[in-house]
C-alpha cells in the first residue's frame, strides 16, 4: 500500500510538472495587425487602371520575360558571387546557429570528467618519537597514496513557465526574418543589375547615333565652308555649324565615360574586378524588349511576397516572444543537479560496483529582491514590441506607396515613349521626303543634312526614353517584392 501511495504522489508530481511546463507566461502572438485594411483588401492597385498593366500573377524571375540571355546571365553570376548577398547569407547562417543555441538549452548539460591522484603523506615518525615517553614512537609509513574517480555530471533547468520556450520563439522568428532580408537583398541586387544593363545598353546606343550626327553635321560644316568659299554662305552659318559640331562632340565624351562606369558598376555587382566584362560587353546591343503585358498581382499579394513587409512581421513575432522571456524571470527557477561516478583507491578496481556513487539535488532558485529589475527589463521588451509594430505598419505604407508610384511612374512612361515615337516616325518621314526632294534636284545637300540630323536626334530620344520605361519596368518588380529565391539549408 505503501508503494503504491509513493507511485501515486510521484505521478501527481510529474502531472502538474508536465502541466506547468506546457505553459508559458507572456502574451501569446496574435498576427501582425491590419494596416490600410481598404487598400490592401482591394483586388487592385489605385494607379493600376492608368498603368496599363494585367491584374494577375506576378512571375518572380521577372527579368526572364525580357528576353535577355546576357542579362540573365549577369543576374545570375550576380546571385553566385555578389559580396552584399554573400554578407546576408552569412548573417542568416548565424542567426540559424543562435537559433539552434536557444534549442540546446532545452535540454540537459552533460560532462564527463576523470581525475587520477597520487601523493606522498609526509614521514611522521621522528616526530613522534620526540613526543613520546622515552623518545620512541611508530613511524607513519609515509607511504604513497593513489585515488581515481570518473564520473558524469548533469544539471537540467526545468522549464516550468515557458521562458526558455519564449526564448526559442523569439529566436525561431529572429532567423525568419533574417532570411526575409537575404530575400529582401536578392530583390535589390536583381534589379540593380537590371538598371546597370539598360544603362549600359543605352549608352552604347545613343553614343553610336552621336557619332553618326557628328559625322553628319561635319559634312555640313565642310559643305557650307565650301559655299562660303564660293561667295554663296555666310561667316554666320560657318559659325553656327562650328558650335553644333563642337556640342555634339562635347556630348561622345560623358556618353563614354558613362559606359565605362556601367561595364564597371556591372563588374562589382557581379563579385568581379572593374573591366572584367569589357570584353564580354563591348559590342552594341539593342535595348531589352519590353513584355507585351505586365503581371502584377495585387495588394494582398504585395504583403506575401516583399521581404521587407515579412522581415517586419516576423520580428514583430520576435519582440513579442521575448516579453514572455523576461516575464519568466518573476517566477522560481528550478534546476536537477546529478552526479554519477566511481571511485578508488586502485585503477583496476574503479568500476566495482561497491565503488559506485550518485547524488541528485534538486536547486530552487528565486530572485526575489530585484528592485524592479525585471519588471524594468519587460517593461523594455513591451516598449520594444510597440516599436516592432510600428516599424510593420511603416513597411506595409511604404510599400503600398511604393508600388503605386511605380506604377504611376511607369504609366506616364509609357505614354511618353509613344509620343516620341510619334516624333521620331515624323522625322523619318520628312528625312525621306527631302531625300526625294534632293535626288530630283528641288533641295539641296544642306538641307537634306539638316533633315538627317533631326532624325538622329529623334531616334537618341525615342532610345533614351525606351531604357527609361525599361527602368520603371524594373522599379515596379523591385517594388512589388519580385526577384528572390528561396535559401535552402
Amino acid at each position: 500500500m505503501m508503494s503504491f501511495r509513493l507511485s501515486a504522489l510521484s505521478l501527481a508530481a510529474l502531472a502538474s510538472i508536465a502541466a506547468l511546463t506546457a505553459c508559458s507566461v507572456g502574451p501569446d502572438y496574435r498576427g501582425a495587425p491590419s494596416v490600410a485594411s481598404d487598400s490592401t483588401s482591394s483586388g487592385t492597385f489605385v494607379r493600376a487602371p492608368a498603368a496599363g498593366v494585367v491584374v494577375t500573377h506576378a512571375p518572380n524571375q521577372w527579368w526572364l520575360a525580357l528576353g535577355d540571355p546576357q542579362l540573365n546571365d549577369l543576374i545570375d553570376a550576380a546571385f553566385a558571387h555578389n559580396p552584399e548577398l554573400h554578407i546576408a547569407q552569412a548573417r542568416l547562417r548565424e542567426s540559424r546557429a543562435q537559433l539552434q543555441q536557444q534549442r540546446a538549452n532545452e535540454l540537459p548539460k552533460v560532462s564527463a570528467d576523470a581525475a587520477a591522484l597520487r601523493t606522498r603523506e609526509p614521514d611522521l615518525g621522528s616526530f613522534s618519537a620526540l613526543q613520546s615517553p622515552g623518545g620512541a614512537g611508530s613511524s607513519t609509513g609515509g607511504g604513497p597514496l593513489q585515488f581515481y574517480t570518473a564520473g558524469f555530471d548533469a544539471t537540467w533547468e526545468i522549464d516550468l513557465f515557458g521562458g526558455t520556450r519564449r526564448a526559442i520563439e523569439a529566436a525561431s522568428t529572429e532567423a525568419q526574418a533574417t532570411d526575409a532580408d537575404l530575400a529582401d537583398t536578392q530583390v535589390s541586387l536583381a534589379a540593380e543589375v537590371a538598371s546597370a544593363y539598360v544603362d549600359l545598353r543605352d549608352q552604347q546606343q545613343r553614343l553610336v547615333l552621336a557619332q553618326h550626327q557628328a559625322e553628319v553635321e561635319q559634312h555640313m560644316l565642310t559643305l557650307t565652308q565650301q559655299r562660303r568659299a564660293r561667295g554663296t554662305a555666310a561667316d554666320i552659318d560657318i559659325e553656327r555649324l562650328t558650335t553644333q559640331v563642337e556640342n555634339t562632340r562635347a556630348t561622345l565624351i560623358p556618353l563614354d565615360a558613362q559606359v565605362t562606369d556601367s561595364l564597371d558598376r556591372l563588374a562589382v555587382l557581379t563579385g568581379r574586378a572593374p573591366g572584367a566584362l569589357d570584353a564580354q560587353l563591348a559590342g552594341t546591343q539593342p535595348l531589352p524588349a519590353m513584355p507585351e503585358s505586365v503581371a502584377i498581382g495585387d495588394p494582398a499579394s504585395l504583403l506575401q511576397q516583399r521581404p521587407d513587409i515579412r522581415a517586419a512581421e516576423r520580428r514583430l513575432a520576435s519582440s513579442n516572444a521575448q516579453i514572455g522571456e523576461h516575464i519568466a524571470d518573476f517566477f522560481p527557477k528550478v534546476t536537477l543537479l546529478g552526479d554519477l561516478g566511481f571511485s578508488a583507491g586502485d585503477p583496476g578496481h574503479l568500476l566495482r560496483k561497491s565503488n559506485f556513487s550518485w547524488v541528485g539535488v534538486p536547486y530552487l532558485q528565486w530572485n526575489l529582491l530585484d528592485f524592479g529589475r525585471t519588471l524594468g527589463t519587460v517593461h523594455a521588451a513591451e516598449a520594444s514590441r510597440d516599436e516592432a509594430e510600428a516599424r510593420y505598419t511603416k513597411a506595409v505604407l511604404g510599400a503600398l506607396q511604393d508600388a503605386n508610384s511605380s506604377l504611376s511612374r511607369y504609366g506616364h512612361q509609357r505614354e511618353h515613349v509613344v509620343t516620341l515615337q510619334k516624333v521620331e516616325t515624323s522625322a523619318d518621314h520628312s528625312a525621306t521626303l527631302m531625300r526625294q526632294r534632293y535626288t530630283a534636284g528641288v533641295s539641296n545637300l544642306i538641307d537634306l543634312l539638316d533633315t538627317q540630323r533631326e532624325e538622329f536626334t529623334a531616334q537618341q530620344n525615342v532610345v533614351a526614353g525606351q531604357a527609361e520605361l525599361l527602368k520603371d519596368f524594373v522599379s515596379l518588380q523591385k517594388s512589388l517584392g519580385l526577384g528572390w529565391r528561396v535559401q535552402q539549408g
